[in-house]
C-alpha cells in the first residue's frame, strides 16, 4: 500500500530518486520494476510492473472500437514506460512523459494505494485546492453518507 505526499526534485537527466520508505515496498511487491504512464488530468502514474499488466489486460477486454477506450488506451498504454529502479533507487522519465505532464524541477509523489500520481508542484496544489472544495461540497451536502458512497 502506497499512502503519503512527498516533494522530490527531478535531477538535470529527468532522474526522480524514489523515496526509501517506498522504495522498500516496491522491491517486495515488484522488484522493483515499475511502469510509468500519463494520466488524463496531466500528471503521470506511476504503478508496480505487475499492477499495471493487469490495468492493461482490463484496457484491452474493453470494446476495441470503442471511442473512449481507444483514447484512454492510447494514453495509459502509449505514454507506458518499464522502468527498473537503479542502485539509488533512481527512475528515468522520458521526455515525451515530462513534457505531458508539464514536469518542472519540483515535482510531488502522491501514493494512491496501489500506486501513484505525479505532479508538478505548483498543479498539485492547484489540484488539491480543487479537489478540497469538491470533498467540502460532497460532505455539506449529506455529511452522514458522503464517506460511505466512496
Amino acid at each position: 500500500m502506497f499512502t503519503g505526499t512527498q516533494v522530490l526534485s527531478l535531477d538535470d537527466k529527468g532522474r526522480l530518486a524514489i523515496p526509501a520508505r517506498q522504495r522498500e515496498r516496491l522491491a517486495k511487491v515488484c522488484d522493483s520494476r515499475l511502469v510509468i504512464t500519463a494520466d488524463p488530468q496531466r500528471c503521470l502514474l506511476v504503478y508496480p510492473e505487475p499492477t499495471f499488466d493487469e490495468l492493461a489486460r482490463k484496457l484491452n477486454a474493453l470494446p476495441a472500437f470503442a471511442k473512449e477506450t481507444r483514447a484512454l488506451q492510447r494514453l495509459l498504454i502509449g505514454y507506458a514506460n518499464e522502468v527498473e529502479m537503479d542502485g539509488q533507487g533512481r527512475v528515468l522519465l522520458t521526455p515525451a512523459q515530462r513534457d505531458y505532464a508539464r514536469l518542472d524541477k519540483r515535482v510531488v509523489l502522491v501514493g494512491q494505494y496501489n500506486r501513484f500520481e505525479l505532479w508538478d508542484e505548483a498543479a498539485w496544489q492547484q489540484t488539491l485546492a480543487e479537489s478540497e472544495a469538491v470533498s467540502l461540497e460532497a460532505l455539506s451536502g449529506h455529511p452522514d453518507t458522503a464517506l460511505i458512497r466512496l
